[in-house]
C-alpha cells in the first residue's frame, strides 16, 4: 500500500524513490510489526485474560507445567495481525508471491483458531479431532500446491493461466522449466526434475509437514517462536537472492522473478516474532497456540518452496524435524511393542523431545536456550550452502 501511495507521488517528491528500495521496505516492516506486537501485546493479553482463554495443560506431562494452567493462550493471534498488517503495508500488493503465502498463513491460523477454541469451550487438551485437522491443511495445503506449480514456473503473473493450460492440453504430462527441479544443496549441478504431479507431493508435504512440525515444538516457554524467526529470516535472505537475476546467477540457485518480495513478509514474520518473545518469555504471560504454530509453521514451508529450498529448511529447521520425529519413533515403538509383547515400551522419557529433556532433570530454560542455539547453527549452516557448492 506504502509503495503504491510513494511511487504516486514521487514525481513530486523526489525522497518518496527511496520505497522503491526493498531492503528498505524489508526493514521497516520488521521495525513494524515489532511494534505492532509490543504495542497491542498487552491488550491482547488482558483481553484474553477477561474472556478466559486459558491453556489447559496435560496431565501425564511434566508436573511443572501445572502451574502454567490458566495462562493466556490463542497469542498467536497477535503474530498474525502484526504480520498482516505490516505485510500489507511494505510490500507490493501486484506479486502473486506475497498472496499466496498470506492465504496459507491466515488459512492454518484459522484451523488452529478452531482447535484452539475447541480447546479452551470444552477444556480438552487434545482440541480438533486429527483427522478434521489434517483434512482442513489438506485442502489449504494442496490448493497452494497447484498454484505454487505454475506460479514459481512461470515468470509473471500474466502467464500462470498460460502454464496450467498447456499442461491441460498436454495430457497432464508437460514437464516444468529446470528452476522447479529440487535442488541439492552443496552442489551446482546436481538437481532432480520433478514434474507437475512430483512438486506438487512434494509442496504439499513440505508446507503441510512444516506446520505440524512447528506445531510439535511449540510445547515450552519460547521454545517454537525463536527458532521460527531465526528460519524465516534466512529464507527471507534465501527469497532476496532469488529474486535477484544477478545473485542468482552468481550463486548458482534459480531465479524466480518476484520471489525477492518475500523478504517484506519475513521482516514481518521476525518482527512479530519477537515481540511475541517478548510476552513469551519464561514465564509465559501467552501462549501462541495452535492458531499461531499452524500458521507460522505453514509460512516457512511455503516459502521454502517457492525459493527452492526445501532441503536447506530441512537442515536450518533441524530442531522441528528432530521433535517430529521423536514424536513418530515414539508412538511407533510403543504400538509395534505392545502387539508383540502386550506392553506398550517407550524409547524416549516423554516425546516431544524436549519433555524427555525435561523428565531427564534438564529446566525448562535450559531446553529452550540449548536448543535456539542448535538453530542458530542450523541456519548458519544453511547459509553456507549458498557459496558452498
Amino acid at each position: 500500500m506504502l509503495l503504491w501511495l510513494a511511487q504516486f507521488f514521487q514525481d513530486d517528491i523526489g525522497p518518496m524513490r527511496v520505497f522503491n528500495f526493498i531492503t528498505f521496505r524489508a526493514v521497516f516492516a520488521t521495525l513494524t510489526a515489532l511494534a505492532i506486537g509490543l504495542f497491542f501485546g498487552p491488550m491482547v493479553i488482558r483481553m484474553l485474560q477477561r474472556l478466559k482463554v486459558g491453556q489447559a495443560v496435560r496431565t501425564d506431562g511434566p508436573q511443572t507445567h501445572l502451574i502454567k494452567s490458566g495462562t493466556p493462550t490463542m497469542g498467536g493471534v497477535l503474530i498474525l495481525l502484526s504480520i498482516g498488517i505490516s505485510t500489507l503495508l511494505w510490500t507490493d500488493l501486484s506479486n502473486r508471491f506475497v498472496w499466496v503465502v498470506l492465504i496459507v498463513t491466515l488459512g492454518f491460523g484459522a484451523v488452529g483458531w478452531v482447535d484452539d477454541y475447541r480447546k479452551v469451550v470444552y477444556k480438552d487438551p487434545k482440541g480438533m479431532a486429527s483427522r478434521e485437522k489434517y483434512m482442513w491443511q489438506s485442502i489449504i495445503g494442496l490448493f497452494a500446491a497447484v498454484y505454487l506449480a505454475f506460479s514459481v514456473s512461470a515468470p509473471s503473473n500474466s502467464q500462470f493461466l498460460d502454464l496450467f493450460v498447456a499442461w491441460v492440453q498436454s495430457g497432464f504430462s508437460m514437464d516444468l522449466p529446470p528452476k522447479a527441479d529440487l535442488i541439492v544443496p552443496f552442489f551446482k549441478t546436481i538437481s532432480y526434475p520433478l514434474g507437475v504431479w512430483g512438486f506438487i507431493a512434494l509442496t504439499y508435504f513440505v508446507i503441510v509437514g512444516t506446520s505440524n512440525a512447528v506445531n510439535l515444538t511449540d510445547g515450552l516457554d519460547g521454545l517454537a517462536i525463536m527458532p521460527t524467526v531465526m528460519v524465516g529470516t534466512a529464507l527471507g535472505l534465501f527469497a532476496y537472492l532469488t529474486g535477484s537475476v544477478t545473485y542468482a546467477k552468481y550463486l548458482f540457485i534459480p531465479h524466480i522473478p518476484g520471489a525477492g518480495e518475500l523478504i517484506i513478509f519475513c521482516g514481518a514474520m521476525a518482527g512479530a516474532g519477537l515481540a511475541f518473545l517478548w510476552f513469551n518469555a519464561h514465564p509465559a504471560q501467552v501462549f501462541m497456540g495452535d492458531v499461531g504454530a499452524l500458521a507460522l509453521g505453514g509460512a516457512l514451508g511455503t516459502i521454502a518452496v517457492i525459493v527452492r529450498q526445501e532441503i536447506v529448511l530441512f537442515i536450518m529447521g533441524g530442531v522441528f524435524v528432530v521433535e517430529t520425529l521423536s514424536v513418530m519413533i515414539q508412538v511407533a515403538y510403543f504400538k509395534y511393542t505392545k502387539m508383540r509383547t502386550g506392553t506398550g515400551k517407550r524409547v524416549l522419557l516423554m516425546a516431544p523431545l524436549h519433555h524427555h529433556f525435561e523428565q531427564k532433570g534438564w529446566k525448562e530454560t535450559q531446553v529452550v536456550v540449548r536448543f535456539w542455539i542448535i538453530t542458530m547453527i542450523l541456519v548458519l549452516f544453511g547459509l553456507s550452502t549458498l557459496k558452498l557448492r
